[in-house]
């Protein structure tokens, strides 16, 4: 199964994420995956919460034999967008660290706080698996 990339003739092409993605199988919904580890222990710092979020998510895609690949959609919640903003540098290694070179579908908001007080960074996945 393959998740194709859309991308509407004349857009401007957008840098870290695509701007949609079709596929067709199972579908996996991944809840908000905090930088936490297995010990409910947050990563210091947000670009380590991302990428702590972020290998969450494949541990929960690895429990449905699924990998990165697979991802179709990703929203991130954050509490803080210039944080965000002034972590940019150092974010795509981190990324591409955990996910590779695929670039789903991605919103990314600024919300005024998330259940767990010490999380910076919530990102919830949609993935589509093979039948």
């Amino acid at each position: 199964m393959t998740l194709t990339t859309l991308q509407p003739p004349g857009w401007p092409a957008p840098r870290g994420y695509a701007n949609g993605m079709l596929g067709q199988g199972r579908v996996l919904l991944v809840g908000g995956q905090v930088g936490w580890d297995a010990e409910g222990r947050f990563a210091p710092g947000f670009v380590a919460q991302v990428e702590q979020a972020l290998r969450n998510i494949l541990a929960v895609l690895a429990e449905a034999g699924g990998g990165a690949e697979h991802v179709g959609r990703l929203t991130w919640y954050v509490t803080d967008i210039a944080e965000y903003r002034d972590s940019l540098a150092a974010l795509g290694p981190a990324y591409r660290a955990v996910m590779g070179r695929h670039f789903p579908a991605m919103t990314l908001v600024q919300v005024a706080a998330l259940v767990e007080p010490e999380a910076r960074v919530e990102i919830e996945a949609t993935a589509i698996l093979p039948d």
